[in-house]
């Protein structure tokens, strides 16, 4: 089954030349992009099936010889990534297609939108399959490339704004990556990741030191960990809702799984357990005391995105097959539950007009649809029992138990402070947006107060500057836009159903991570026995011993 693994890369990217040939037929686009992810996922989690019950598939692209071509590696780690990814994005471009629709401007969109989402897709999981290092480095160049494109659609001011800062970010990043491969190969004279897995352990200590920090500076800044997230609570939330859902459910994903890989098969044991594990604990912390802060839901959701980062750091930090399978399974976890709760705030600002707590209110009589939709990832997030996202805490919770270090319990104390603190949050989410029974008007160039007993109630309004980009929704950003009232269900249009289907579908995908969490561990543990004893992953890729 190894002819399938260069698919997963080459079908997007073939999905996205079509659709750009496409480009003056919306729907034939549309159609193009849907297949494409849909043959996608398939093939992903053909792939995992494979790798599950045969061991890594690895093609060496062209037929050169490791490792003087490019080499492409499906192990368990890497398929898993590839089938949850691939799920999350083909819901994602079911929301942004029915976002078109029911805005009335399908027959007009961006024709770029479809192929910088198709490239996006394969550069995702083009790094997922990296077997060097480079094409490690090109894969995140592909989905940050996209990424500029997708994140400034719409070419309003602080769009235009963030993306710079997106982008001066994500240079640095790539620079300083670059440099790290660079001098990787000058000390090794490769950048195979199998075989630098054998020469990296014959170089000096200190040698081995900077070029590991290297690495975890240039993902630290791609995953958003502290103090390297400052830009992601500014860049997100401009973004429309699908662009900002797969953002946060997937990119930072990669800059982890890049960690993941590197620290186990390049650095196992390596001298940076106790930083990992400072920063593990100061992104849980300084994250969510961010997102307790904020006033706007996609801001504090974006600032728990930050602070769920560090659960996974941790579960890295601990080097155990036990900390590195709860951290397997709570990234899967994550993008899966971040992407969702970010459709559901794109929801919740098309029903009630506004992301701001300060304007929002009655959300739970009015659309009781949507308050379930934010309701179930929410609990989710907060990690309450028996949702996946209690879980997967749990699971890391047991590996820092297990390990007893002095160091491990603050971090074990942070993540259980982390957890509550969670929890507050989007119950102020809820309590505000959907519970309370009206929402406070907003007098003309003041800020929000609690209306007058004799004010009528007014129904919401979808901003006149409202547009949509190739599928994409960009709402205005003007502040005075009505808020929604509890006036009943019947003062606003119903949710389009194709919004209301892709955004359902990733929280039954959610609610199943809960009921298939045995199975789903039992693959993050064999995939993290695989990560910790280096063996599988290096004889596929020499199966003969080879020239290490």
């Amino acid at each position: 089954m190894s002819f399938l693994v260069p698919l997963p890369v080459i079908v997007p990217l073939l999905g996205a030349g079509i659709t750009l040939v496409l480009a003056r037929h919306p729907r034939a686009q549309r159609t193009t992009s849907v297949a494409a992810l849909t043959v996608t996922f398939g093939v992903a989690l053909a792939l995992l099936i494979t790798a599950h019950i045969e061991g890594p598939q690895v093609v060496r692209v062209g037929g050169w010889p490791v490792p003087l071509g490019i080499v492409l590696v499906a192990d368990q780690l890497a398929t898993l990534m590839l089938v949850v990814s691939t799920a999350v994005t083909l819901c994602v471009l079911l929301y942004s297609i029915g976002e078109g629709r029911a805005d009335g401007r399908e027959s007009t969109p961006v024709a770029i939108y479809h192929p910088t989402y198709l490239i996006l897709t394969a550069g995702v999981t083009n790094a997922f399959l990296s077997g060097d290092l480079f094409n490690l480095y090109v894969g995140f160049e592909i989905l940050l490339g996209a990424s500029y494109v997708l994140l400034t659609l719409g070419g309003t001011e602080v769009r235009i704004r963030a993306g710079t800062t997106y982008v001066v970010v994500s240079i640095l990043s790539s620079v300083i990556f670059l440099t790290a491969i660079g001098l990787i190969y000058a000390a090794t004279g490769t950048v195979n990741l199998a075989q630098l897995a054998d020469r990296l352990d014959g170089l000096p200590d200190d040698l081995r030191l900077v070029l590991q920090l290297m690495l975890l500076l240039a993902f630290g800044i791609k995953a958003a960990v502290f103090p390297l997230s400052a830009w992601l609570p500014d860049s997100y939330p401009t973004a429309p809702a699908p662009v900002t859902a797969v953002f946060a459910g997937l990119l930072t994903k990669v800059g982890v799984y890049a960690i993941i890989r590197t620290e186990t098969l390049l650095f196992p044991g390596g001298r940076s357990r106790d930083l990992l594990l400072v920063v593990a604990l100061l992104t849980m912390v300084v994250g969510i005391l961010g997102a307790v802060a904020q006033s706007d839901i996609k801001r504090l959701l974006s600032f728990t995105l930050v602070s769920h980062i560090g659960y996974m750091l941790f579960g890295i930090a601990l080097g155990t097959a036990a900390g590195l399978a709860a951290a397997i399974f709570y990234v899967v976890h994550h993008i899966t539950i971040q992407t969702t709760l970010f459709l559901a705030t794109g929801l919740v600002e098309r029903r009630g007009g506004s992301t701001n707590l300060e304007r929002l209110g009655g959300l739970a009589r009015a659309a009781p649809l949507l308050a379930a939709l934010f309701f179930l990832p929410a609990l989710n997030l907060a990690g309450i029992p028996p949702f996946s996202g209690f879980l997967g805490k749990l699971g890391l919770l047991q590996a820092g138990v297990a390990d007893g270090g002095p160091l491990v319990w603050v971090v074990v104390a942070g993540a259980v402070l982390t957890s509550l603190l969670t929890l507050y949050a989007v119950t102020r989410v809820w309590n505000l947006a959907f519970w309370r029974k009206t929402a406070p008007q907003a007098p003309a160039g003041g800020p929000a107060t609690v209306p007058a007993p004799a004010a009528a109630p007014q129904p919401a309004t979808v901003p006149s500057a409202t547009r949509a980009v190739s599928g994409v929704r960009v709402p205005s950003t003007d502040s005075a836009s009505t808020p929604l009232t509890a006036d009943g269900p019947g003062s606003v249009e119903p949710m389009p159903p194709l919004l209301v289907g892709a955004t359902t579908a990733l929280v039954l995908l959610g609610l199943a991570l809960t009921v298939l969490a045995g199975p789903l561990y039992q693959v993050g543990t064999e995939a993290a026995a695989n990560l910790v004893s280096r063996t599988p992953y290096v004889d596929a890729v020499f199966p003969q011993g080879g020239a290490r």
